[in-house]
């Protein structure tokens, strides 16, 4: 049979547009006139027109960026598939097929939307029901509302917002639901806030993220004694954060009592479409209406989110807009009819099961894992899993332990709440950079707090993943869960260290994912605020910059960069044989060797500045005295000359020295009738570390040798770097008969008095070049 031209060419195009926008390989030309290309720029519209190749390189120049390009891999397009080509092609065969004749466009959208709408009842087994085709996922819920007011209101289409100021209606929903929905509603409506009612979860029996039955019906029978009127129940079917679905049965018989409006959403009405579906999920077929989001279920893009309700009256749903006369509107679900049937009935089921499979095979693997606490409905068919790192209290038994190793139900205190968020955090951000085609993400839960959440239904059809993709993200927790364990336990001895330690500051956040915060305390002399900041942000700048330089396995920063300590090192996580002492006897002694440092330094400056000063003073009194000596006669340019041709002068040439290492003033006399530079007075040795710590080879700094640890305690160790401290300090022991020969005596005592000397620093300072020298003597100051 022939197929239009017209369509045939409208596939042809979509399939090289879309092959242009996924490649993502530039040419150089391109990359280098990228800067100058007016892409970003607001300009007029170009009089000749552009062909369809030109605008579709803007379209694509525009979607990569130039921060796009930096970082690629993050902002990759979407691989859609051929199931994707079919969804965006029913884009375009819309806007074709809206320019047909009236008749043929009436018929064609009839028959789309009938098709599309006996499908998806027939997959998520919703008899008898009409569906309506929307954008906005909350757009079908608000549509509902409105044909719910319009039956329960008999005159609200004459009388409007009076009829319902009579009596004013109610729409209930769970404390559990998606942020922001009741206030959306109430804006699309325009009722006020009073008419939502929040119904809060359990908190005694069952799952603490299902809406609490008996407190609902205490809050109808409340609102109806009260004179208003119980409209609409919004339920759920895997709430947006836990995925736990509702008592929906109870819901319905507590719906019916109070001729309530019954409405369900959730990932979990997914599951409707396999062949074994829990009980509580199977009583959502029997609600008034529900929300299915296909898009992400089945990985297609761009197709409506589709509200399956049952309602008897046409014209009412024509009020309420869930119905439209104009064919146009139908249209909308050409995309979704396009999609379904490429997958086919058998190829939709496959990937919902996929999805299912992926999140019960997570399921099976978290439960081999210590430290790991989950949260889940079922545990035999749960297409949300939620779990977390919480370690056990040491008087708590394994019984216990096994008993409540899936439920995460555990009372915390405040602070130590705040610390498993944080550690949470960091572990939902490490496991999604690792796996992402995981698709875990970090969710925050009233009771639970902050836990990572895998959803496969709602990100494995898009991202592509597979069981390995599952072992992979078991793997990275196994190896994650040591670093929290050891993070955790070691963060109270390393806070008791530092409070120990003179010179050192702790900074307690809870919100760092690391052992700690640090400061470094600067001992001020009477120096004002600005100055001892400036001071002490200088001393932990080059603290951080030396302890990275440090060959070890931690990871030093300044911090988050919004919400952070000023001036602090933050330590990131650490293994369980780090040496927390010596970690933190090394930053002290870091940052004490910073401050002698910067103290020696100014100290210097003002002892050289000093020293010139008075280096000035001398050889001006030594001219003075010069001219004396001298005569006025000498001072005459010609006499002078011819005198001292006569009688010459002997003087002895008078400079000054300046001793760095003494911090003095000399005569120079010396120096020029020796004709050598004096050693002058020996600088002290510099000081060296007591606790130098024998290390085994290839054994890093700050980390600690378990074999030793397991066998000896922690003075047997030190006494032991004694005994070989001792031993290095010990002559060489000589063999009966053997004796030091006279040159090796004269050897050593010749190398030890070369050990203790030093070379002294000095610098004449002559009246004639006094810039000059000044400069040497502060250029030989800053080298000291």
């Amino acid at each position: 049979k022939m197929v239009d031209p017209t369509l045939a060419e409208m596939g042809k195009n979509l399939n090289e547009a879309m092959k242009m926008l996924e490649d993502n390989q530039r040419k150089v030309e391109e990359e280098n006139e990228k800067k100058y290309v007016r892409k970003d720029i607001p300009g007029p519209l170009q009089g000749s027109g552009q062909d369809m190749v030109s605008i579709l390189q803007l379209v694509q120049n525009l979607m990569h960026g130039e921060e796009e390009e930096e970082t690629s891999q993050a902002y990759r397009l979407q691989n859609v598939g051929e199931q994707g080509h079919m969804a965006l092609l029913g884009h375009s065969l819309a806007a074709y097929i809206s320019v047909l004749d009236r008749e043929r466009l009436r018929k064609l959208t009839t028959r789309i939307l009938s098709d599309t709408t006996l499908w998806l009842c027939r997959l998520f087994r919703y008899e008898n029901g009409s569906a309506y085709y929307h954008e906005d996922d909350r757009e079908g819920l608000l549509k509902i509302c409105r044909l719910v007011i319009h039956t329960r209101y008999e005159d609200y289409t004459v009388e409007g917002f009076n009829v319902l100021y009579t009596k004013q209606p109610v729409i209930y929903i769970s404390s559990a639901a998606r942020t922001g929905l009741g206030q959306a509603l109430c804006n699309q409506l325009g009722l006020p806030l009073s008419c939502m009612c929040r119904v809060p979860c359990n908190t005694m029996f069952g799952s603490q993220h299902q809406m609490d039955v008996a407190l609902l019906d205490r809050l109808i029978k409340d609102d109806v004694e009260s004179g208003k009127l119980p409209l609409l129940l919004v339920a759920n079917a895997g709430t947006p954060g836990a995925g736990h679905t509702d008592k929906l049965g109870r819901l319905k018989e507590l719906c019916e009592q109070y001729n309530m409006w019954l409405h369900v959403e959730g990932v979990n009405l997914a599951t409707l479409a396999l062949g074994y579906v829990s009980s509580s999920v199977l009583a959502a077929t029997k609600c008034d209406s529900m929300t299915l989001t296909l898009g992400s279920w089945l990985g297609l893009p761009a197709v409506p989110a589709v509200t399956l309700y049952r309602h008897e009256d046409p014209s009412l749903s024509l009020a309420a807009g869930l119905t439209s006369s104009q064919p146009v509107e139908k249209l909308r679900a050409l995309p979704l009819w396009l999609s379904l049937q490429y997958l086919g009935h058998d190829g939709i089921v496959e990937r919902i099961k996929h999805a299912s499979q992926l999140s019960q095979r997570l399921l099976e693997n978290l439960k081999n894992l210590d430290f790991i606490k989950t949260s889940v409905e079922d545990e035999l068919s749960s297409p949300v899993v939620v779990f977390k790192f919480f370690r056990e209290y040491s008087n708590r038994d394994q019984t216990s332990h096994a008993a409540q190793a899936s439920t995460i139900q555990h009372p915390i205190i405040s602070n130590e709440r705040l610390i498993y968020d944080t550690f949470n955090q960091w572990l939902g951000e490490q496991l999604a950079q690792l796996v992402p085609a995981s698709g875990v993400d970090v969710v925050e839960l009233e009771d639970e707090g902050t836990c990572v959440r895998f959803s496969p239904l709602m990100t494995s059809a898009v991202l592509g993943t597979e069981i390995q993709d599952v072992d992979q993200l078991v793997d990275c927790l196994k190896m994650k869960i040591p670093v929290l364990t050891s993070t955790l336990q070691l963060r109270e001895e390393f806070e008791q260290e530092v409070r120990r330690t003179v010179g050192l500051l702790y900074i307690e956040d809870l919100s760092w994912p690391g052992l700690g915060v640090v400061r470094y305390n600067y001992h001020s002399d009477g120096k004002n605020d600005d100055k001892q900041e400036k001071e002490l942000e200088k001393i932990n700048t080059e603290l951080l910059k030396k302890l990275n330089e440090l060959e070890s396995d931690l990871t030093f920063s300044l911090g988050p960069e919004f919400g952070g300590q000023k001036n602090c090192v933050y330590i990131g996580m650490v293994t369980e044989d780090l040496d927390v002492s010596e970690l933190v006897e090394t930053i002290a002694a870091t940052g004490r060797e910073i401050e002698e440092n910067s103290r020696l330094l100014e100290n210097m400056t003002e002892v050289v500045r000093k020293g010139i000063q008075e280096a000035q003073l001398q050889l001006q009194k030594a001219n003075e005295e010069r001219l004396l000596e001298e005569g006025l006669l000498r001072q005459i340019p010609v006499v002078g000359s011819v005198l001292n041709w006569f009688s010459p002068f002997q003087a002895s040439p008078k400079g000054r020295t300046f001793n760095l290492t003494a911090g003095s003033l000399e005569s120079t006399e010396s120096t020029y009738v020796s004709k050598a530079q004096g050693t002058g007075t020996t600088p002290p040795p510099t000081p060296t570390s007591s606790l130098a710590k024998q290390r085994l080879p290839g054994q890093k700094i700050f980390k600690r040798s378990l074999r030793s640890s397991d066998a000896l305690s922690e003075t047997s160790s030190v006494s032991h770097c004694d005994d070989l401290e001792k031993m290095d300090q010990r002559p060489p022991t000589l063999s009966p008969g053997q004796e030091r020969g006279p040159l090796e005596t004269e050897k050593t005592e010749v190398q030890e008095e070369a050990a203790q000397a030093t070379k002294t620093d000095t610098e004449d300072v002559q009246s004639d070049k006094l810039p000059h020298d000044c400069a040497k003597v502060e250029e030989q100051g800053s080298q000291r």
